[in-house]
C-alpha cells in the first residue's frame, strides 16, 4: 500500500493528524458526526485511500472508548434492526472502492451527507418533539433503517463517512442524548471491527499503517474524556445542532476539496 509511516511525515503533519484522532475521541463520547472533520485532515496529510485505512483503528479505539463510557444506554432492537442493511451497505462499498478513484468517492459521500442533513432537518420540522425511538418498530421506521443502514455500510466502508449517515437517523428516530450516544457506540464498534478484513483484503491496512495508528491511539483518549465532560454541559437542542452542523460542514468539506 502506498502509505506513510512515521519517518514519511513532518512534524508539523503528524500534529494535524494527533489534533484529527483527538477530535475522533471527542466526537465518539460527545458530538458523533465530528469527526468528519478527522476524515478531511487524514485525506489531506495522507493519500486518501490510504487515509481511510490509517484512521479505522482510531476510529476503533475512539468506539471501545464510547462502549465504555455509554453501554448502559443503547437500544439494542434499534441495532438488530439496522444491521443486516448495513453489512449490505459494507459489500457494496467494498466493490465501490475496487474501481472507484478518490474524486469519485469525495463526491459521492459528500452529496450523501448533505442529502441526509437535509431531510433530516425537513423531518424534524414534521415530526412530533415527543417522538421516542421504539417508532423503528412501525413499517415506516423499518423501511428508513434499511435505508440509512445501507447508506451508512456504503459510507463507512468507502470513507468511513458513515458517523453522520446514522447520526442522521438516529436523530430522525427520536432519540435522545445518552441513546443516541449508547446505541451509535455499539453501532461503530461491531460495524468497524467487521470492516478490518475488508480494508486488509484492499490493501488499506498494512504493518506501515498501524505503526503511524500506534502513534496516534494515545491522542483519541484525552479527546474521550473531554467529550465526555462536554457532553453533560450540552443541552438536547444545542446536541442535536451541533450534530447536524458537523454532518454539514463534512459534507461540503469532502464536495469542495
Amino acid at each position: 500500500m502506498d502509505t506513510m509511516t512515521l519517518w514519511h511525515i513532518s512534524g508539523w503533519e503528524f500534529a494535524a493528524l494527533a489534533a484529527a484522532a483527538l477530535l475522533v475521541g471527542f466526537s465518539k463520547t460527545a458530538v458523533s458526526g465530528a469527526n468528519t472533520v478527522s476524515l478531511a485532515i487524514f485525506a489531506a496529510v495522507l493519500p486518501a485511500r490510504a487515509s481511510t485505512g490509517v484512521l479505522l483503528p482510531i476510529l476503533i479505539v475512539g468506539d471501545v472508548l464510547a462502549v465504555l463510557t455509554y453501554r448502559r444506554h443503547a437500544h439494542w432492537p434499534t441495532l438488530w434492526r439496522l444491521f443486516p442493511a448495513v453489512a449490505a451497505g459494507v459489500v457494496i462499498g467494498t466493490l465501490f472502492l475496487v474501481w472507484a478513484d478518490d474524486a469519485v468517492v469525495r463526491t459521492s459521500i459528500g452529496a450523501i451527507l448533505l442529502l441526509m442533513a437535509g431531510v433530516t432537518l425537513w423531518r424534524r420540522r414534521k415530526a412530533e418533539a415527543d417522538e421516542e425511538p421504539d417508532s423503528v418498530a412501525t413499517r415506516s421506521g423499518r423501511v428508513k433503517a434499511r435505508s440509512y443502514g445501507v447508506l451508512g455500510g456504503f459510507t463507512t466502508m468507502v470513507a468511513n463517512a458513515g458517523g453522520p449517515v446514522m447520526s442522521m437517523y438516529l436523530l430522525s428516530a427520536g432519540f435522545r442524548k445518552l441513546g443516541f450516544l449508547g446505541t451509535s457506540a455499539f453501532f461503530f464498534l461491531i460495524v468497524n471491527v467487521t470492516k478490518v478484513p475488508f480494508s486488509v483484503g484492499l490493501g488499506l491496512i498494512d504493518g506501515h499503517s498501524l505503526l503511524l495508528d500506534a502513534a496516534l491511539a494515545a491522542f483519541v483518549v484525552p479527546g474521550a474524556l473531554i467529550g465526555k465532560w462536554a457532553v453533560n454541559r450540552i443541552n438536547q437542542r444545542l446536541f442535536e445542532q451541533l450534530v447536524i452542523a458537523a454532518t454539514i460542514i463534512g459534507g461540503l468539506q469532502l464536495l469542495l476539496r
